[in-house]
């Protein structure tokens, strides 16, 4: 009975994470090169803590069933081996790892074809384009950015700590007052993602939500024009220009 309660919950556990991973919000749903790394270096990570684990209980297995073999070695080579050598190569790997994804991420490479200034406020986001025909256009809580070129994003705040979050399209940056920080994404295709501030910033943090809409790149100097300037201002906690 209890096999079957548990092959049970298993089956029923299958839909729930495979819609986690489809989710807007996922980092396992990866929709661009930056997106791409983090999923990889995720999933690398999660099946080498099931292989140490499950090494480390096939180890205790076998201590159990031949206590006298392991008490044989020289401890000195279980704690040279297990407690400094093994772990300072995971820890250099996913230092490695993570290195590389945040050098990505921190524009590093040439100069992007597009570039967005985005400002956190209290408590909502605002996006503008300062290298396209129009500088003074601007949208609030809504970002247009082209598909599949990367893109520049210039994080700001006047206010308090924000933190600029896109799941599916790569890393968080956070928005400091005083800095501009900051990251460089990239969309695959044309959509919609789904994007939050991912630090507490006060009573309307929750209301942070904004959209990334990626255009086709034909199409998007059109849909800038169409967005308000400076004199149009759109209340905060509506999207607008979409």
């Amino acid at each position: 009975m209890a096999q079957v309660s548990y092959r049970a919950g298993l089956l029923a556990s299958l839909p729930a994470a495979s819609a986690g991973a489809a989710s807007p919000f996922s980092t396992l749903d990866p929709a661009g090169p930056v997106a791409r790394i983090i999923a990889r270096l995720w999933w690398i990570m999660a099946g080498a803590s099931v292989a140490i684990t499950l090494g480390m209980i096939a180890l205790a297995l076998y201590c159990a069933v031949h206590p006298s073999r392991p008490a044989a070695l020289d401890a000195r080579k279980w704690l040279l081996g297990g407690g400094i050598l093994f772990p300072s190569v995971v820890l250099l790997a996913l230092l490695g790892g993570g290195a590389y994804a945040g050098w990505v991420m921190a524009a590093r490479l040439a100069p992007p074809p597009f570039v967005v200034q985005v400002q956190a406020r209290q408590w909502y986001w605002e996006a503008r384009y300062p290298e396209t025909d129009r500088p003074q256009a601007r949208s609030v809580n809504v970002v247009h950015i082209p598909a599949a070129m990367p893109v520049e994003f210039r994080v700001s705040t006047p206010d308090v700590i924000h933190s600029f979050w896109v799941p599916r399209l790569g890393g968080k940056v956070d928005a400091v007052p005083g800095r501009i920080n900051v990251i460089r994404l990239q969309a695959d295709r044309p959509g919609i993602y789904r994007g939050l501030c991912a630090e507490f910033c006060g009573a309307g943090h929750a209301q942070m939500m904004l959209d990334v809409h990626a255009h086709d790149a034909a199409r998007l100097p059109d849909v800038l024009a169409a967005l308000p300037e400076d004199g149009a201002q759109a209340q905060p906690g509506q999207r607008s220009g979409r």
